[in-house]
Order: C-alpha cells, then sequence, then structure tokens
C-alpha cells in the first residue's frame, strides 16, 4: 500500500526551486534507516545508496525532484504589498487571486487582482501578466512589512491536500509523488543495489539532476515524475496527452529526451505481461531530469515512468490512486529488470 499520508506531509510542504530544505528534512527523516549511505552535496540533492541482496549487472539511479514552482519576493512596495517573480514555468490564468504563503513562516497572502466591476473594457477576459500583480499581506506601509518579509523570500501556493473516491488534489504532486515512490522502493528491500536521488532545481532547468547524475556515474536511469494530462473539456483526441485513470505513463519522448527505445520496449512488455495499467503520451510535449541525466558523462540509458496529472504547476492537481498504485508496480519490477538484464 501507497504511504499517503506521507505524500500529503510531503505535498503540504513548502519546497520552491532552490529553497527544497523543508521537503529535503522530511525525506531525510524518511530514509535515515532506510539507506546503507546518505549524501547531500552541494547543491542540495539527496543522493541514497541502499545494498540489495545482490550486485546489479547494470548501476541504476532511480530519480525524483523535491522542488516546486512557486514564487520570490523581488520587491516590497510603500503600501506594504509585495512585488514578486514566477519560479519555474506557471501560466499566467494559475496565478492572479491565488492565496499562497511567504516565506519561512508561512505568511498568508493573496495574490491582488482588480475586482471584475472596475476593470477597463480591454482588460476584461485577459489575465493578467504576475509582472503587473502585487500580493497583499494584511500590511499597509513598507516598514510594517519589512517586520516580517525580505527580498529574496520564497512564496508557495497555500493549497487543500484531498484524498477521497480515489482522486488526489493537492499542489506539488509535481514531483513529491516521485519522491514517495522512490521511499516506498527504499522501504521495500530491492533484490538489486539502487541508487535513490532526490534532486533540486528540476522547475527552473535541470539543474540538479545534472550535478546528481554526474556524482553516481549510472549505466541506467530510471526517473519517476507527475506528467500534463489535458484530459479536460476542448481537448480531443492525441491533444489529451495523457488520461487520469488510464495508467502510469511511458514516455517514448518529450521535448528534452529521446528515451531509449529498448527500455521504452521493455517498461511497455513488463506492464502488459505483469497487468499492470500504462499508456503513453500523444504529444511531444514537456520535459523532465531525464534531459539532464542521459547526456552525462558517457551517456546514460534512460526511462521515465510518470503518473498523469491535471492541472499541473498550479495550486491544485489531481491525480488518481490507481495510476499512483500502477507507477509505483511498474517501476519496482522494471527497475530489477534492468538491473539484471543485459541485452535489453
Amino acid at each position: 500500500m501507497i504511504d499517503y499520508k506521507l505524500l500529503e506531509k510531503l505535498c503540504t510542504a513548502a519546497g520552491i526551486s532552490g529553497d527544497e530544505g523543508e521537503v529535503r528534512d522530511i525525506i531525510l527523516e524518511e530514509i535515515k534507516d532506510l539507506a546503507d549511505d546518505i549524501k547531500v552535496d552541494n547543491c542540495g540533492n539527496i543522493i541514497a545508496f541502499k545494498k540489495g541482496k545482490t550486485r546489479p549487472e547494470k548501476k541504476l539511479m532511480l530519480s525524483a525532484h523535491m522542488d516546486e514552482v512557486g514564487f520570490i519576493v523581488t520587491d516590497i512596495l510603500s503600501n506594504g504589498d509585495l512585488k514578486f517573480a514566477c519560479v519555474g514555468g506557471i501560466n499566467d490564468s494559475a496565478v492572479f487571486a491565488k492565496q499562497v504563503f511567504v516565506g519561512k513562516n508561512k505568511l498568508p497572502g493573496v495574490v491582488c487582482c482588480k475586482p471584475v466591476h472596475v476593470l477597463k473594457a480591454d482588460e476584461k477576459g485577459k489575465n493578467p501578466s504576475p509582472e503587473n500583480l502585487t500580493i497583499d499581506i494584511g500590511a499597509s506601509t513598507k516598514e510594517e512589512a519589512m517586520k516580517y518579509v525580505r527580498y529574496g523570500d520564497s512564496i508557495v501556493f497555500d493549497s487543500i491536500y484531498e484524498n477521497r473516491d480515489g482522486r488526489i488534489i493537492s499542489k506539488a504532486i509535481d514531483d513529491r509523488f516521485g519522491c514517495l515512490v522512490l521511499i516506498e522502493l527504499m522501504r521495500s528491500e530491492p533484490v538489486y543495489d539502487m541508487t535513490f536521488v532526490f534532486c533540486v532545481q528540476e522547475e527552473v532547468g535541470l539543474r540538479g539532476s545534472a550535478a546528481a547524475a554526474y556524482t553516481v556515474a549510472p549505466d541506467s536511469a530510471i526517473v519517476i515524475e507527475a506528467t500534463t494530462a489535458a484530459d479536460v473539456p476542448g481537448n480531443e483526441n492525441e491533444k489529451k496527452v495523457c488520461c487520469v485513470g488510464k495508467g502510469a505513463v511511458v514516455s517514448f519522448m518529450d521535448r528534452a529526451t529521446i528515451y531509449d527505445k529498448g527500455y521504452y520496449e521493455l517498461a511497455m512488455k513488463t506492464a502488459d505481461e505483469n497487468n499492470i495499467p500504462a499508456q503513453t503520451k500523444t504529444m511531444i510535449a514537456g520535459g523532465n531530469d531525464a534531459g539532464a541525466i542521459h547526456k552525462s558523462r558517457g551517456g546514460v540509458r534512460t526511462i521515465a515512468v510518470s503518473v498523469p496529472c491535471r492541472y499541473l504547476h498550479a495550486n491544485a492537481s489531481l491525480i488518481s490512486t490507481d495510476d499512483a498504485q500502477a507507477v509505483y508496480d511498474l517501476v519496482k519490477i522494471l527497475a530489477e529488470r534492468i538491473c539484471s538484464d543485459t541485452t535489453c
């Protein structure tokens, strides 16, 4: 069984790119008795080695990223409002009028939005750019605001975590779900030696994974992610990308990686042989840490297995618990096959 209480703890923690400390502390506490060796590198990545019963034919790295999209304080105005910039890719429509937490003390705030009643004709129907928005924390002067906020403070969405009727809604499922899968795999006592990497700064350019892959120097890698499910009204056929409820997503290509064809075929075969629901992406879209990992050193054979997720990079994403289980089941078997099979 997947530990969804731990997923809640991970998702509700604050950890934008470059400020993943709260998430890292949770993970380190969870894995401290599960790994044979744990290091935190200079970037902030966790690199955890777990010895199995057997030495693998191929050195395998399993990877997920700790960071989430969010915002950062860039200025404090004379009226006490905060100017901010996006950290990671966030659609303008996902920003205005949202509740947020600011700084390490998680000061509540709301992204300011003009009431519809006072919009000018040319403003109606448009999403204001974040650079034209501010965050209201209830302060009335810059001096008052600076008692609680500093330049460079991190800002995260204030979001509920809901798990019912087979659906989970939360911020930061991308990629705290992947982190959970790594922890669950470590708990399961893998057959082979494996290295588990919890990366930083994926959302701003795959930075942590590039450093971690260089350090680990694996032969093979599995990236566990959340990927775009656009199966909502208005999108038909291939534009749905993938669908919630149809199983784990195994990618053959995205904007950052052309995945190892042998591993792609092995993953789909493994899913079929073990009655694990699986699908692939029907559009070449997005990207993940595989984009940095597969180019490391002399090259790394890489595959990504993802949970389909609606409303990525917003204050509330949605996944299916059946899909979550499918991802875990597929990765567990696939990892063992990659470690043992020298011909695929």
